[in-house]
């Protein structure tokens, strides 16, 4: 992340890995402020802690209207994790 090797870093489901406490928040947040001018990093998944909130650019929450679980259809592997 810190050399630009890459434009664009997608952490999927990171505020799961946070919330669960598996990586330190403070870290993180140093790590992506850290990044090189170039590199763009995307984090999802729900309920992002306030500080990492705080520390972006963009923040976008999105609602379910309607999913599969609703039914009783359990996660697809691939597909929901």
């Amino acid at each position: 992340m810190a050399r630009g090797d890459y434009q664009l870093l997608l952490l999927d489901e990171m505020n799961i890995v946070l919330r669960n406490d598996y990586l330190p928040l403070d870290e993180v947040i140093e790590k992506i402020a850290g990044r090189h001018k170039d590199t763009h990093v995307i984090v999802t998944g729900r309920n992002a802690p306030q500080e990492l909130m705080d520390s972006a650019d963009l923040v976008t929450e999105m609602k379910k209207v309607k999913h599969p679980f609703d039914a009783g259809v359990k996660a697809i592997r691939g597909l929901d994790f």
